[in-house]
């Protein structure tokens, strides 16, 4: 297939699952606050039909207030997306990075939205380099079929 043939297009982004916890609340809101923030961030991509691709980012932001958790927001942004006409390799780094990085600004605002509507400060995540994250997955990847195939 020529590159005239190739056809990336967004047919809807969404939020698939989200959920906000602030537990220790009020309490938490009495206290100076100095939270320790981790964030946990995911993607998968599901095949819905031929040159139809949803993909999901998942990302888990936990703060925390002297070992107890101030707040907890659990997102799953998502899209779907027509790719047609790639060769496997680009198709593969379309869903695994470019994909992602689409998705991320949607679930950017919608967790430092939802975190100030909890009463907290807001939180800006950083940008991401899902290039660089895809690449490190592909290396594990090839990691783990050179460790299988020597087994064998």
């Amino acid at each position: 297939m020529g590159a005239d043939e190739q056809k990336f297009e967004i047919q809807k982004i969404f939020v698939k699952d989200l959920s906000f916890e602030s537990p220790n609340s009020p309490a938490v809101f009495r206290e100076q606050w100095q939270p320790k923030t981790d964030i946990h961030l995911a993607a998968q991509n599901n095949k819905i039909e031929d040159e139809v691709y949803e993909v999901t980012l998942h990302i888990t932001v936990t703060s925390s207030q002297d070992d107890k958790t101030a707040f907890l927001v659990d997102l799953k942004q998502a899209g779907i997306f027509l790719i047609k006409g790639f060769e496997e390799e680009q198709l593969n780094h379309l869903l695994g990075s470019y994909c992602p990085h689409t998705l991320f600004p949607f679930a950017r605002e919608a967790i430092s939205d939802f975190i100030s509507k909890g009463g907290f400060p807001p939180l800006l995540l950083s940008p991401v380099n899902f290039d660089a994250l895809y690449a490190q997955q592909l290396s594990k990847l090839k990691e783990q079929q050179s460790s299988t195939d020597t087994k064998h």
